[in-house]
């Protein structure tokens, strides 16, 4: 979430919530899958993908692993991250996607009410 303070009185002038993030495309909500028995993560809170990480899920006309297989592994593997990780809000972790391993990492924090929320990024994405 993104935010402006003015210098002033420490106000509010701006607010970019995760529910517009999704609503624009930056992020994708993956909350569905990511939950469900057939994807077996284990998640029990909302999960999305920033768009660039949807971009490497969505499966080329050419893959041989669909798109939900795709999404399986990242969600598997960022679960599994994710429990390993005890002393933080984020955990890195790699997973293979046709013919490339990217480094992706998850972060668990607070969503735009203060309920716990999952977003896995890419490295370097914030």
């Amino acid at each position: 979430m993104s935010q402006f303070l003015s210098d002033a009185d420490d106000v509010v002038v701006f607010r970019y919530t995760r529910a517009q993030a999704i609503e624009d495309g930056v992020l994708v909500d993956v909350s569905e899958w990511a939950s469900s028995r057939e994807m077996m993560s284990g998640f029990r809170i909302p999960v999305a993908m920033t768009a660039a990480v949807w971009a490497m899920v969505e499966a080329p006309k050419d893959s041989t692993q669909d798109t939900r297989g795709r999404a399986h592994d990242v969600l598997w593997m960022a679960s599994l991250a994710a429990r390993r990780q005890i002393d933080s809000d984020r955990a890195t972790f790699t997973v293979r996607l046709g013919r490339q391993t990217v480094r992706m990492w998850i972060h668990v924090g607070p969503g735009d009410n203060g309920e716990p929320v999952a977003t896995i990024m890419l490295e370097g994405e914030d």
